[in-house]
């Protein structure tokens, strides 16, 4: 483990179960599909995404006491990525079943397993204190979740938040210890759903793809945190600060072969940037960026996030390094 990560990222590991089919199946039809099995997880995915830049990074999780510790621990130092895993008796590794059809699509289910047990004293906190950013979602135990950030906030650290998948506990108090946040469209919406004294009745994906960028920059400031970025699938992400707003449009022209992980790899790829550029966000939102397009050229989760030497490739062939 490095002994001053600059990254750290606090969240879920999952065994990853890939279904790959010509089409999703309809209510009550049994379909044939080839399986797969990886390494997945918000949390780790995200880590992974950030280490392979090439930035010192940490991941916390945990895990039950089953096969797939072994194959983590072993991956992580492959990886040259610093962890610190927790396993947790009478608990399950978490599991993702995971449907991919033709086009690249995906539909997931998750059973979080030992995520849902990593509790506070289970993170230390002279790491969340060395780094200079904290990263952390919400798909494992969200009084973890709470904790970290705000001791992250207290000491100084930048903090990020994923926060997906979104959830029915999900209480806005928590935006309080958030300098940057970033949902994709769905999340967007819920967001503003949850948040009291946003009259928003009726707002959803289709309404916000039609918002002018200056009507989704005022919406975005109702939120309260510092700089939110709202990422558009295929089209970028939109980045709204208390200074203006911008948009980052996506990579084109890209081979879709899985898209199992792109907004991991987008989040991974702004935490390390972030650093590399000194807190510029747009230009840490240009690095996520080309590490979310490069992700989706691979099948897989983990597995699929570019190495050091796929990304610099890819930013001098496309003029962003």
């Amino acid at each position: 483990m490095p002994p001053s990560p600059q990254v750290v990222v606090v969240g879920s590991i999952m065994q990853d179960l890939t279904f790959a089919c010509a089409e999703f199946p309809r209510a009550g039809e049994t379909i044939m599909a080839r399986l797969a099995g990886g390494q997945g997880g918000k949390g780790s995915n995200q880590a992974i995404a950030c280490g392979r830049t090439g930035m010192k990074t940490v991941f916390i999780g945990a895990m039950g006491r089953d096969g797939f510790a072994g194959q983590v621990t072993a991956f992580y130092r492959r990886e040259k990525i610093g962890c610190h895993l927790v396993l947790k008796a009478g608990q399950s590794t978490g599991t993702a079943v995971i449907l991919l059809n033709r086009e690249g699509q995906n539909q997931i289910v998750i059973e979080p397993g030992a995520n849902a047990a990593l509790a506070p004293a289970d993170v230390p906190r002279s790491l969340l204190a060395k780094a200079r950013v904290v990263v952390t979602q919400l798909e494992s135990n969200l009084a973890t979740t709470a904790h970290v950030l705000r001791v992250a906030r207290q000491a100084g650290v930048t903090t990020i938040l994923n926060p997906a998948p979104m959830r029915t506990d999900f209480g806005p108090a928590l935006l309080r210890h958030v300098d940057i946040l970033i949902p994709n469209e769905s999340e967007f919406v819920a967001l503003v759903r949850a948040l009291p004294g946003i009259r928003r009745r009726g707002f959803d994906e289709r309404a916000l793809q039609a918002m002018p960028r200056e009507a989704l920059h005022g919406l975005c400031r109702q939120l309260g945190v510092p700089t939110l970025i709202v990422t558009l699938g295929r089209r970028g992400c939109f980045i709204s600060e208390r200074s203006g707003h911008h948009f980052i449009p996506a990579h084109r022209g890209m081979r879709v072969v899985d898209t199992t992980g792109a907004g991991d790899a987008f989040c991974g790829g702004f935490a390390a940037g972030l650093v590399r550029h000194k807190g510029e966000v747009v230009a840490a939102a240009r690095l996520g960026t080309a590490v979310a397009a490069l992700s989706i050229t691979k099948p897989g989760a983990a597995f699929a996030m570019p190495t050091r030497s796929e990304l610099q490739r890819f930013l001098r062939k496309t003029g962003a390094a």
